[in-house]
């Protein structure tokens, strides 16, 4: 197995724990946590590698996540 293809399995490893850390913390379903992910900037970040951000623990970017995007949580958003 090569670098990429290293890289790549460990950044979905690091989507799956992230997601399934989202949805337990804000008691919310896989599909609602996906959503929120995939429509943040953090995702994009770590998709692109910028700083390094892929290389954080997924508890601390939840954190960050939750943080600076917050309304991405909102319930409210994704009626409209």
């Amino acid at each position: 197995m090569d670098d990429k293809a290293l890289e790549q399995l460990y950044q979905e490893n690091l989507e799956e724990r992230l997601i399934m850390y989202i949805a337990e913390q804000n008691n919310i379903s896989l599909e609602e946590a996906m959503s929120v992910y995939y429509r943040s900037r953090l995702s994009n970040k770590i998709h692109q590698g910028i700083e390094d951000i892929q290389y954080l623990d997924y508890t601390v970017l939840a954190d960050i996540l939750k943080k600076t995007e917050p309304e991405l949580f909102s319930r409210k958003n994704d009626d409209q």
